[in-house]
């Protein structure tokens, strides 16, 4: 007659132990069982789809994914079996356990964001050869059986203990295409926006410029002295025919007169050229411009760099120096509508601090606390706010599960929202420099898109900036600001 017995828990079924301990073949008795729990992420298909070479839709685009049977991004059939596999060689038999044969039955696909239970129990125990026959079952979150069937191992005939290791954090580099062709790919679709340049007068803003017209962004009006523009036009090699210049004096004029135009309807989008951010923003924020709406001004740096599996958005690094609490509310607002408009439905919104608990002595952590208490209550919404929360335990899901955070936001944050202008500043140029980031610089809360470039920016940033203005602007045209 067949035990139903469990082997304790504390041998085998808990996966937060430091040793890992095996069960020799005279241990084990029929009915013995293990188990585990596993969420299927987009990190988990793509990195399996690394090893495996095996690269085809279903597993690794949501767009042609979709399409199919399947109704979405799907696990490769194998990811389950690997789930076996580790409850095999980790918990039972356990360590020192030989793979013979598997006879798995594949009957429902895995979907992204189901979560497995994954079982395998003994069913014959041969002791002349030392084999093991265990019975598997994977069941998803419906109680619906995906997974069955049998392996057969050798199981140990010694004890076995080893200190769990600590796999190392692996992030995957995405090289299918560079991220400013892709965005530009993505906005191609889109009318050329009519954009004021202001005071372009240093050779990389000018071809900045001119690049976004050839890319099909814009339709540029240059707002500088004439004569200044020519010159630089021509030192550069650049071809000015056919380009609209809105003549005036200085930069201080340039930036007025950008401002007046993009407040009468005149052009939909404003750009930085070579001029004191101070000074091209002031008369943008004047209220003579007519530019402003309801929210505070913000920078949002859109960024991507080959560490973290998405673009994100860092604010405020640019406009807001010391933010108050309802200034860091329409930061965040502005940052919510620019991931909308980007395409993610819902961002997942860490506020930053240099801790991930609320301390008295530290106001970041304070606000962090009330400004998710005022998406609790509705005044923010859009999105999902966590805060506050440390760099790392936004970003990196390993180590917000190491500090025991539990959170919708935590290791997965679309959007970073720094305590203030210095530390956002600090953060974004680090990622940027060190971090081989790509960038685009937008301020939100104005009437139209406005382009913040540095003067060090690349002509990339600048271009993907532009792109950027493009689809914000064609938002606009259906729902104003």
């Amino acid at each position: 007659m067949q035990q139903n017995q469990t082997l304790p828990k504390s041998s085998h079924s808990d996966p937060e132990l430091g040793v890992l301990r095996n069960h020799t073949f005279d241990e084990l008795s029929v009915g013995d069982s293990a188990s585990v729990e596993r969420t299927l992420t987009v990190e988990d298909i793509q990195f399996f789809a690394l090893q495996a070479g095996d690269l085809k839709p279903p597993h690794i685009q949501s767009e042609r994914a979709a399409s199919n049977h399947s109704q979405g991004v799907i696990a490769q059939g194998m990811w389950g079996g690997g789930l076996i596999s580790g409850v095999l060689g980790t918990r039972l038999p356990g360590p020192g356990t030989v793979y013979l044969r598997q006879d798995l039955r594949f009957l429902k696909p895995v979907n992204l964001g189901d979560t497995l239970h994954i079982r395998v129990t003994v069913s014959a125990l041969d002791p002349d050869t030392k084999r093991v026959t265990l019975d598997c079952l994977c069941v998803n979150q419906e109680d619906e059986t995906v997974i069955d069937g049998q392996v057969d191992v050798i199981a140990p005939t010694e004890r076995i203990e080893l200190d769990r290791a600590t796999l190392p954090e692996v992030r995957l580099e995405t090289t299918t295409g560079h991220g400013l062709e892709r965005l530009l790919s993505h906005v191609r679709s889109f009318n050329p926006i009519r954009m004021a340049v202001v005071h372009p007068c240093d050779a990389l803003s000018l071809t900045a410029a001119l690049d976004a017209k050839h890319a099909g962004l814009i339709e540029p009006v240059l707002v500088a002295p004439h004569s200044r523009l020519q010159a630089v036009a021509a030192e550069a090699g650049l071809n000015l025919d056919g380009i609209i210049i809105e003549d005036v004096p200085h930069s201080h004029a340039a930036a007025t007169r950008a401002a007046e135009m993009a407040g009468k309807g005149e052009v939909e989008a404003l750009m930085k050229g070579c001029l004191h951010t101070d000074e091209f923003m002031g008369a943008i924020v004047a209220s003579k411009a007519g530019l402003r709406t309801k929210r505070r001004f913000s920078h949002c740096y859109l960024m991507q760099t080959p560490a973290y599996p998405r673009p994100f958005i860092i604010t405020d690094a640019a406009i807001n120096i010391a933010p108050t609490l309802e200034e860091k509310a329409d930061i965040i607002r502005n940052a919510i509508d620019l991931a909308h408009i980007i395409g993610v439905e819902e961002p997942r919104v860490a506020i930053l601090a240099a801790v991930e608990t609320i301390t008295p002595s530290m106001p970041a952590t304070l606000d962090a606390a009330a400004l998710c208490k005022m998406a609790d209550r509705g005044q923010i919404s859009g999105g999902l706010l966590d805060g506050p929360l440390a760099f790392d335990n936004a970003v990196s899901p390993a180590a917000a599960r190491i500090k025991g955070i539990q959170s919708e936001v935590a290791g997965q944050a679309d959007v970073l929202v720094a305590p203030d202008l210095e530390s956002g500043n600090i953060l974004a140029k680090q990622l940027e420099y060190m971090g081989n980031a790509a960038s685009a610089g937008i301020v939100l809360g104005a009437k139209v898109p406005i382009v913040l470039t540095s003067r060090a920016d690349s002509r990339e940033t600048r271009i993907a900036s532009c792109a950027i203005a493009v689809l914000i602007a064609h938002s606009y045209r259906n729902t104003p600001p």
